[in-house]
């Protein structure tokens, strides 16, 4: 027998509608339903859809299909739990749009180290937590650098419609406003009910 790695025809249950596998998905998601219950209503389903009898799945091919759906779904814990500890570890958690999507970038290279270190146990690499810790760190910092930069911004459209507000009341009062409609003009230009 060679040594190469072979590919496996693809399992019914790959092989099924998109909206079969998604029903099936939630259904393993909700610890409430037994496998029993699951492989009649995805059966119900398979032949509802006008599939042919062939095309339902067996109790060893859900258990398979449970198996694998679970390793993943613990990855993806683990992966949240390990965002959070470094996120811990950093301090305040950032919460831009930017930062948001480097934490997402973050996890997902966590959850492939995982993932390659669950599928290779016996090989040494392992996951580079330093990397994503100064990541974090990188990201903390842009975070923060953000911030001071919003404020900065926030504080000159102030100043701004300040000068804005005291021109408008010059003229206002040159064109022999009230001081009633003068006051509501600035209170218009700065924001101010």
């Amino acid at each position: 027998m060679s040594d190469s790695v072979r590919r496996g025809k693809p399992s019914k249950i790959d092989e099924l509608p998109d909206e079969i596998k998604k029903k099936l998905d939630e259904m393993l998601r909700d610890s409430g339903n037994s496998q029993a219950d699951i492989l009649i209503a995805i059966n119900g389903l398979i032949l509802e859809a006008g599939l042919d009898e062939e095309a339902t799945i067996s109790r060893s091919g859900l258990s398979r299909h449970a198996q694998k759906h679970e390793a993943i779904a613990k990855h993806l814990r683990e992966t949240r739990a390990a965002t959070v500890a470094l996120t811990a570890e950093l301090g305040d958690k950032p919460t831009g749009e930017v930062t948001k999507l480097i934490l997402e970038m973050a996890r997902t290279q966590l959850f492939k180290a995982m993932q390659q270190q669950m599928l290779n146990p016996e090989s040494d690499a392992a996951v580079d937590l330093d990397t994503i810790k100064e990541a974090m760190l990188a990201v903390q910092r842009l975070e923060s650098a953000a911030s001071r930069n919003h404020k900065r911004e926030q504080e000159i459209r102030k100043a701004f419609a300040e000068e804005a507000a005291a021109k408008a009341e010059e003229s206002a009062v040159k064109a022999g406003m009230t001081a009633e409609s003068v006051s509501e003009i600035k209170k218009s230009i700065l924001g101010i009910v």
